[in-house]
């Protein structure tokens, strides 16, 4: 492995856990930071979904615990 964490398999919790970025990731969307949000998801291997996952939370906080 090149060091770099094997993210499948995860939820999304999971990664952002798994990479320390869960409070980051927690202060965006409380923030409603779109760019912020997508750039998160980005760094956990989440780039193909990150648009729809972070409009997705953005759209129904309350649904995902915000």
């Amino acid at each position: 492995m090149s060091g770099k964490e094997d993210f499948s398999g995860m939820t999304v919790n999971e990664r952002l856990f798994a990479a320390g970025l869960l409070d980051r990731w927690d202060a965006a969307v409380c923030a409603r930071d779109r760019n912020e949000m997508m750039g998160v998801l980005k760094q956990v291997d989440m780039s193909d979904e990150a648009a729809t996952t972070t409009d997705a939370v953005l759209a129904d906080p309350r649904r995902y615990g915000f």
